[in-house]
């Protein structure tokens, strides 16, 4: 009873009700599309969020990764130099060494010749011995340079006959 007394509550009718509920129909709808475009376009916007995100990181891993490559092959061409060096550095050492070892062999040549010649002309010892029966004759005759000096000596020997 209460339905029929209260005209709020009373199921309206007549064209001009179904006009309104059309256009109620039809603002529910429109605000259902708005809801489901703004759904929609948040789900975009947070994939196209996520999609960028993974972009950035997978540059930022590519960066990483040439730089460890140009490192490394830095490295490697650093390695092949130094190796270069090191071998013409023996190299060098090598043919310097030969050459020392061939100049000294040449200055212990000058030695001996010269210490020869030196010994030579500064002095030397010439000497003649005799044994005869009981005794021992010795003659020296030593040569300095422009001096020179003989000595004779007769020993005797303790040979008892």
């Amino acid at each position: 009873m209460e339905k029929e007394g209260n005209p709020l509550l009373a199921k309206p009718s007549g064209p001009k009700v179904r006009i309104m509920m059309m256009e109620e129909q039809k603002a529910a709808v429109f605000i259902q599309a708005w809801w489901r475009g703004t759904l929609v376009r948040r789900t975009l916007l947070h994939t196209a969020l996520r999609a960028w995100i993974i972009q950035r990181w997978w540059k930022q891993k590519l960066v990483k990764l040439q730089e460890k490559r140009r490192r490394t092959s830095l490295e490697c061409y650093a390695r092949q130099e130094w190796a270069a060096v090191k071998l013409q550095s023996w190299f060098r050492m090598w043919c310097i060494r030969l050459r020392y070892c061939r100049l000294l062999h040449a200055v212990r040549i000058i030695q001996v010749y010269w210490r020869w010649h030196s010994c030579h002309t500064r002095g030397f010892i010439q000497g003649r011995y005799d044994l005869k029966e009981n005794q021992l004759n010795l003659q020296l005759e030593i040569s300095l340079g422009s001096q020179a000096c003989s000595v004779q000596q007769y020993i005797p020997l303790p040979i008892q006959e």
